[in-house]
């Protein structure tokens, strides 16, 4: 089987981290698991490439190497809103026709929206220029409140470190939640990350260390297959039920139940994907009860069935 070929395309100055955010996800060799991708970096021009840090990169490849990409990557731009070559956005547009899938991590969706692969289309990046994005570019839908926006086709991240969570969210769709979970955990890092980038937009003050939600969540996963209210929850935590709601906003973005439901959906993926168990008894074991639950919460969430999820990615036959 042909590997996934991954280009990143560079400009000075370059941000190393929003570079090294997909080289690390989709260029790094790992002894225990299959290789699945190809990863390579090209810039307009051969040559030097500057950086944000103070140091150069040597860049061997030009933009034709966009010509053979299935998936052509943005890491940033600087400084955001600038003029793109048009050599650039006609490049990455040939690469979108001809099939590729075009990604920006953080200030990279301004290259995408100066292309016009954004119009019409909900994106995102960092918080701090999600006004800037949606004053310059008023048809595309500017959602400042995720990490990440995916079309299948064309995808967007917010800062910095979201462009982790986009990345891993591509291989988990590409490859399935097992296989991005090893690649996660390789790289010690949760599979998915909850919630929205608003929650790192401003903390006045700071959660003390007795109030995480650590503990509470690590307990929970180890028992999704049983009923978890929010009322148990909370009785766990030793707070009210509406304290630990605040604290589940706060702090991850999103709700307790909602918080719950991504577990079980995850934990049912990887039963999909590594056992025979029948649906009903995946079910059971996540804590969604019944086949028909699974079912309609899996669609909604995941966009297919679970027999059409395990056809894909299942490795029991």
């Amino acid at each position: 089987m042909s590997r996934h070929r991954v280009v990143a395309l560079l400009n000075s100055p370059q941000s190393p981290f929003e570079l090294a955010c997909a080289a690390e996800v989709f260029g790094t060799v790992r002894p225990d698991l299959p290789v699945h991708y190809d990863f390579r970096v090209c810039s307009e021009r051969p040559g030097s490439v500057t950086t944000t840090v103070g140091y150069s990169m040597l860049v061997d490849a030009g933009m034709e190497a966009l010509e053979e990409a299935d998936t052509v990557v943005v890491p940033g731009w600087q400084p955001p809103g600038a003029p793109v070559p048009p050599a650039i956005l006609e490049a990455l547009l040939g690469a979108h026709r001809s099939g590729a899938r075009i990604v920006a991590i953080c200030t990279g969706a301004f290259v995408l929206a100066q292309a016009g692969l954004l119009d019409g289309r909900r994106a995102t990046t960092h918080w701090r220029r999600t006004d800037q994005l949606a004053a310059e570019f008023p048809k595309v839908q500017v959602v400042p409140d995720v990490l990440y926006v995916d079309h299948g086709d064309v995808a967007t991240s917010a800062g910095t470190g979201a462009g982790i969570d986009l990345c891993l969210h591509l291989v988990r769709s590409d490859h399935g939640a097992a296989y991005a979970a090893q690649v996660a955990r390789s790289m010690v890092l949760p599979p998915h990350r909850e919630g929205s980038q608003l929650q790192y937009a401003a903390q006045p003050i700071p959660a003390r260390a007795d109030e995480s939600l650590a503990p509470l969540l690590e307990w929970a996963t180890s028992r999704l297959g049983t009923q978890l209210t929010l009322d148990r929850l909370a009785e766990h935590a030793g707070l009210s039920s509406r304290t630990l709601a605040r604290r589940f906003a706060r702090q991850l973005g999103t709700s307790p139940g909602q918080w719950l439901l991504r577990q079980r959906l995850y934990a049912a993926q990887v039963l999909l994907e590594q056992t025979d168990l029948p649906v009903e008894a995946i079910a059971t074991r996540v804590g969604l009860m019944s086949a028909v639950n699974l079912r309609r919460h899996f669609r909604a969430s995941v966009g297919t069935t679970p027999g059409a999820y395990r056809r894909a990615f299942g490795e029991a036959r």
